[in-house]
């Protein structure tokens, strides 16, 4: 790969278009645009489309989306369901026209079914109904998904799909409303740690949503940031690739993981009132392994350098409302 190729990441603030960007720069990539919402629309195709006529990018990675826990999906369906699907069909159908060499296309491992067997498989898509408290967002990224195969059949583009599991570190959401799982209990248990109630004593009790059953497996960003790369300097056989760490643990495992690297030394509740989820969700990710990326950095590093970034932060960074 030609470390002068025009590089265009949408999404580049985000998490992982950050983490991206970050390892590109360091690998001497040079060449390496972005926009921000407020400069570039991606749901407005006649933006998009203009934009590739200007600048005409060698690569595009599509680390674009509107992402959230379970509460921000159940209150936002329709936002959750058309903004993906307009970003990127937008990006996909301009890197087309404007003859975009590679496209590297960013989802979740919540497209495969809810009750798959595992670890998930690439070959369990649409192999059986998804899970209900995320299936808008789903939906977008299956049909991203299908997107790239079709393009790879029907134009022999070097297009690809990864699906990432859980994601976690620098730059991640700490908003309590729209968070995933991980970051929240970090500002969960940060909150407990040095709040006081009304008679200045120590709030020590936190709650959390659900049982604390569920198995999830996370990943580092930096550890998707080189998958991409990965991808980016290889030309891969196949349209669909999981990314994941091969780690999987309870919730309520995590919960006393994250309550340890914070301090926190009060009660965990669960309630059981609140969705679990998936029950499972763990990756089959020997597909790429096989072809040589794998993941570096262990849940017990990521967390405490996740902690560690969130506590730098907190005045500058606009959605860890303190």
């Amino acid at each position: 790969m030609n470390k002068n190729s025009k590089i265009y990441i949408a999404g580049h603030r985000g998490m992982v278009g950050s983490a991206i960007e970050r390892l590109l720069k360091s690998q001497g990539y040079t060449r390496i645009i972005g926009r921000s919402s407020k400069e570039l629309d991606l749901r407005n195709q006649i933006a998009v489309r203009d934009f590739f006529k200007e600048q005409k990018p060698d690569i595009v990675i599509d680390a674009a989306a509107k992402v959230g826990g379970i509460l921000a999906n159940e209150t936002y369906p329709y936002s959750f369901l058309m903004d993906n699907l307009q970003m990127q069909n937008n990006l996909i159908s301009s890197s087309l026209e404007f003859e975009t060499n590679k496209f590297i296309f960013l989802g979740s491992s919540c497209i495969y079914p809810k009750l798959a067997p595992q670890p998930l498989k690439e070959e369990y898509l649409l192999t059986g109904p998804l899970e209900t408290t995320n299936e808008w967002y789903a939906i977008a990224k299956i049909v991203g998904v299908k997107a790239i195969e079709a393009v790879r059949k029907n134009y022999g583009k070097d297009y690809v799909a990864l699906m990432p599991t859980n994601l976690y570190g620098s730059h991640d959401n700490f908003d309590l409303e729209t968070s995933h799982v991980l970051p929240a209990m970090i500002r969960k248990f940060y909150e407990a740690k040095v709040s006081r109630n009304a008679y200045n004593e120590p709030v020590e009790s936190v709650e959390l949503w659900g049982s604390g059953m569920p198995l999830r497996e996370f990943l580092h960003v930096d550890d998707l940031a080189a998958a991409v790369v990965f991808a980016l300097e290889n030309t891969l056989p196949d349209y669909l690739y999981n990314i994941g760490s091969g780690r999987e643990l309870k919730i309520s495992e995590l919960a006393s993981l994250i309550q340890d690297v914070v301090g926190h030394t009060g009660s965990i509740r669960y309630d059981s009132t609140k969705p679990d989820g998936t029950p499972r969700k763990l990756m089959d990710s020997s597909k790429l392994m096989s072809l040589g990326w794998k993941p570096k950095i262990t849940l017990e590093e990521g967390l405490k350098s996740t902690y560690a970034w969130f506590l730098e932060n907190q005045e500058n960074y606009k959605q860890v409302k303190m």
